[in-house]
């Protein structure tokens, strides 16, 4: 296909005018609330281990269990929504997160909570990928970054009120641990309710032509997976060992290290926490808006990355202010995520997006599921607590080895894209530019 055609069936398959700006809001109001479900059990981790008798490696596996299964399953979920069109898999899949949250919040005896964190985990993991394929498709025509950068902007609000709730919801945590998750299940409600809202208006938006029907994709086959160019892989290593190191550490085990280590109540352990995501709601969209328009993004990884084991040093060796640790993983949070999904986009042909979305999911949901574990298991056999603060040190240094790796692998990327081998990612424009700037022939060769 030449250039000139590749560009006009990308322009066909996407939506233009406010009407796409109305679904970035519903997309966004869906991965929020599902996004406030996942952190849900942070805040509830030290009432769990007072009321219930939670182990540390219990509360691990609370969210690893939430990983196990997308090993499995994301990859499946990518190719059935190149299958059937991200709305449809939206729809499902948000349900599946509404159980969850209801059987979590349940939460007795423990195997039904684990259940609940199964099922969201299932649920959660195919909504993330098939709102972002909706929202590439939606926005193809341009200003991909700036609508991811937004798009996980309002994510980070549910997550920073899921931090701040101990705060802000007192008297809800006053009651014991099963009230703050009764509160989660019915902000994922909301979720569902959004992804329902989106499923409508896609399906009327490709009946009216105003968006390109769905067609079935081609036959999976297994050799696929590995004709993805270098670029691609490179930048799947970085997101699994980014997403294995962050949400680890400050989805399971950030606030309980805040309380033990650094001497601070829940509530200060919780606002210290949601600094990370204070930060990065303001700035994720504006540095998918810089991605947009200067390119560089390899290079704006690369340096974001770099920030991640600074980190963990700073918090391991040094009584230096949060403010510093919290405010570097902050920034780094708000590159990597508006940088790097627009970035994958641009390196796989729109047929192959859901797979490329889905194999980056299967491999970082084994990472997650075994950080978690190792994680845990570090600081239980460390005797980590607040007699034994030092316990931590271990599990800290865990997550600024994978740091040094996932740096090296940005590293790779960076070179690579500055060389004859590049896919764009260097250069300005928006998404949509790109394509049309790389032509389809360039495309299939990934």
């Amino acid at each position: 296909m030449s250039t000139s055609a590749g560009s006009t069936a990308l322009k066909g398959a996407s939506a233009t005018g406010s009407g796409r700006w109305w679904v970035l809001v519903l997309l966004s109001l869906a991965i929020a609330g599902s996004y406030y479900e996942y952190d849900a059990i942070a805040p509830v981790a030290d009432l769990l281990r007072i009321e219930r008798g939670f182990t540390q490696s219990q509360i691990g596996m609370l969210n690893a269990v939430f990983s196990l299964p997308n090993i499995l399953l994301a990859l499946l979920g990518g190719v059935l929504i190149d299958r059937l069109g991200p709305a449809r898999v939206a729809v499902v899949t948000a349900g599946m997160c509404l159980l969850g949250a209801v059987l979590t919040a349940i939460g007795t005896p423990y195997g039904i909570m684990v259940t609940g964190r199964l099922i969201f985990g299932v649920g959660e993991e195919a909504l993330f990928i098939a709102l972002l394929a909706g929202l590439a498709q939606w926005f193809s025509a341009g200003a991909a970054a700036l609508a991811m950068g937004l798009f996980f902007s309002v994510a980070r609000i549910g997550s920073y009120a899921a931090d701040t709730s101990p705060d802000w919801g007192r008297a809800i945590y006053g009651r014991g641990w099963q009230t703050p998750l009764e509160v989660a299940a019915g902000i994922t409600a909301l979720s569902f309710l959004a992804a329902l809202a989106y499923g409508v208006i896609d399906r009327r938006a490709r009946a009216g032509g105003r968006l390109s029907p769905v067609r079935p994709a081609e036959r999976f086959v297994w050799a696929d997976l590995v004709s993805f160019d270098l670029s691609y892989w490179y930048i799947l290593t970085l997101n699994v060992l980014f997403a294995a190191v962050f949400f680890p550490f400050r989805s399971t085990f950030a606030i309980e290290y805040f309380q033990d280590a650094k001497g601070l109540t829940l509530q200060q352990a919780g606002l210290a926490n949601s600094w990370v995501f204070l930060a990065a709601i303001f700035a994720t969209p504006l540095f998918g808006w810089l991605a947009d328009r200067l390119g560089r993004r390899s290079l704006m990884m690369m340096l974001a990355t770099l920030l991640m084991p600074m980190v963990f040093l700073i918090l391991g060796t040094t009584d230096w202010s949060l403010w510093i640790s919290t405010a570097l993983m902050g920034v780094s949070f708000s590159v990597v995520p508006a940088v790097i999904w627009p970035s994958t986009a641009m390196l796989v042909e729109p047929r192959r997006l859901g797979t490329a979305f889905g194999l980056i999911n299967l491999l970082q949901n084994l990472l997650l599921a075994l950080s978690n574990l190792t994680a845990g298991w570090l600081a239980e056999r460390s005797h980590a607590s607040a007699a034994h603060p030092q316990g931590y040190d271990p599990m800290l240094w865990y997550f600024g080895l994978l740091s040094l790796v996932a740096f090296a692998s940005v590293m790779l990327l960076w070179q690579r894209e500055r060389g004859p081998h590049g896919h764009g990612l260097e250069r300005a424009g928006d998404f949509s530019a790109s394509r049309e700037t790389l032509g389809d022939a360039d495309l299939d060769a990934t």
